[in-house]
């Protein structure tokens, strides 16, 4: 599992091979979280028929457990993309507070990498990029079609300073890892 972390979850794809039912893995995936040796993300949904509403994102524990399985002993460029989304899980559950940390994707292949949705507010949606200059926000247009009101975040490792840019309609708060979680925590 710690292989494929980040990846949608399904579970028939384990059973054969573990040679036991979809329900006994489900099981072993809730000891896994309820041990934290995994991060189950939900997805946001409000049931629309274009979305992904049942299928969970599953994330290891750890980096560096992550890589072993992997076969990675040096990262390239475009793994250090894939190890800052687990990070920057990583910190946002570390202080989230009460409020699920989700992820939006829809049938067509958009997806936003995390959404923050509290009782009564608008969702929040955050995306992940190693460089702020690699983010593309036909995911997050996307997103916002289905739920027009929420702020945007795009965390990036070579953020110095936050400020807000628009990307045609949408208005997108460009951060750091470092500072996101006061951000959020002030909303």
């Amino acid at each position: 599992m710690l292989s494929q972390s980040g990846g949608l979850f399904e579970a028939s794809g384990y059973a054969a091979p573990c040679e036991v039912s979809r329900p006994t893995i489900a099981n072993y995936l809730a000891v896994l979280e309820a041990t934290h040796l995994v991060h189950v993300l939900r997805p946001f949904s409000m049931r629309r028929a274009r979305e992904i509403v049942s299928a969970p994102k599953v994330y290891g524990f750890d980096t560096g457990f992550v890589c072993a399985l992997k076969g990675w002993d040096r990262l390239r460029p475009d793994d250090m993309g894939f190890l800052w989304e687990h990070l920057t899980l990583n910190e946002l559950q570390a202080r989230r507070g009460s409020a699920p940390i989700l992820y939006w994707r829809d049938k067509r292949g958009h997806e936003v990498d995390f959404v923050i949705a509290r009782r009564g507010r608008a969702p929040t949606a955050i995306e992940c990029k190693w460089s702020a200059d690699r983010f593309d926000p036909r995911s997050l247009r996307s997103f916002r079609q289905a739920y027009p009101n929420g702020k945007n975040y795009l965390v990036a490792h070579d953020v110095e300073r936050t400020h807000a840019r628009r990307f045609g309609e949408i208005e997108v708060t460009l951060t750091s890892l470092r500072v996101l979680p006061d951000m959020l925590e002030k909303e």
